[in-house]
């Protein structure tokens, strides 16, 4: 092939890479600008499937946790369809349909693992009692979720707008300023929970070693906190968050640059950032599942109203007064009673 016909050929796969082979295109036109690694992307196929079992089966045992698992299993099989947009991109890099494919659902999954995670907290803050706490329990779902609904309808709205415009052979800036917009603020979000989580951490620590553990931490849930399998948890959910947080600070950076940047061309910081990064959020959530980890002396509790909270809160849910307006009544966790958040 004669280099002008070679260099006709190549512009005219800029324009319209669906009449491309890689027999007759580089893969310098493609959308990756390579080939996208079957083996690699494969594995995180199959782990991501073994992920999405785990939480629908852990779900069935426990039966409890139904927002938890609603969150982490909707993540999970975006993830899926999402590597099978990879895989689909490794047989025909031209392909635009798996490449729109792979962007929107690996870029909006982590959404709902966010919110997955947001549901522990208010548990956790129960479990070693919610006098550490700066907020009330129920104050931390219901500030992360609606923060995390709006990261969510952003990236989609994002990706629909990118999406259209990709098939239109328009500029896809717009959709992906949005879609960096709802990244951003999911970030912003993280890093929030992340310095809440700490505080309340050293608040804990703070009052432990100047009240001892016997009147700083609630005393109906230390067989709980004593149990492996709930200090497993708080690990996991450590480092879940920690993972989810570094793959959407990459998505930014990466999204930033548009789909013709240089970090949308580099396969092994995907793989690594991305891949590797969510995968093992899902996996050790996998193994220290809470429904499964909250079982050995999780004790519930039931709130009732008072005098006071009956007259008005504040904005973030304690009472007038000061303290957090509700009364403990103890029940044991059972399948037939479950709180009514979904956590």
């Amino acid at each position: 092939m004669s280099y002008s016909m070679a260099s006709l050929l190549f512009t005219r796969a800029r324009e319209d890479r669906s009449k491309c082979t890689l027999e007759t295109c580089p893969l310098s036109v493609s959308y990756f600008s390579y080939r996208v690694s079957l083996a690699a992307n494969a594995v995180l196929l199959a782990l991501f499937s073994f992920s999405l079992i785990c939480f629908l089966v852990q779900a069935g045992l426990s039966r409890r946790f139904v927002g938890f698992t609603i969150a982490m299993a909707s993540g999970c099989a975006l993830e899926v369809l999402g590597y099978i947009g990879r895989i689909m991109e490794h047989h025909n890099p031209f392909l635009e349909h798996g490449f729109l494919m792979q962007i929107i659902c690996l870029t909006i999954a982590p959404a709902f693992l966010a919110a997955g995670i947001y549901l522990c907290l208010s548990r956790i803050v129960t479990t070693f009692g919610a006098q550490n706490s700066r907020i009330a329990p129920l104050t931390y779902p219901r500030f992360f979720i609606p923060c995390d609904i709006i990261s969510l309808m952003l990236q989609a709205a994002g990706g629909g707008i990118a999406s259209v415009a990709s098939h239109t052979d328009k500029s896809t800036k717009s959709g992906d300023n949005i879609m960096v917009a709802g990244l951003s603020f999911q970030v912003a979000t993280l890093f929030a929970f992340i310095v809440l989580c700490t505080d309340f951490a050293i608040r804990t620590l703070q009052r432990m070693r100047k009240l001892g553990a016997g009147e700083a931490l609630d005393p109906t849930h230390a067989k709980l906190r004593a149990s492996w399998a709930f200090r497993g948890f708080l690990a996991a959910l450590a480092l879940a968050t920690l993972c989810i947080f570094v793959r959407s600070v990459y998505r930014v950076a990466e999204l930033s640059e548009g789909w013709n940047g240089a970090l949308m061309k580099n396969q092994s910081l995907f793989i690594g950032l991305e891949g590797v990064m969510v995968v093992v959020a899902v996996l050790v959530l996998n193994a220290f599942h809470p429904g499964i980890c909250f079982r050995e002396g999780y004790v519930k509790k039931v709130k009732v109203p008072t005098k006071s909270e009956k007259k008005g809160k504040s904005w973030f849910g304690r009472s007038k007064k000061g303290t957090n307006g509700e009364k403990d009544l103890s029940e044991r966790s059972s399948s037939d009673h479950e709180p009514t958040t979904m956590a």
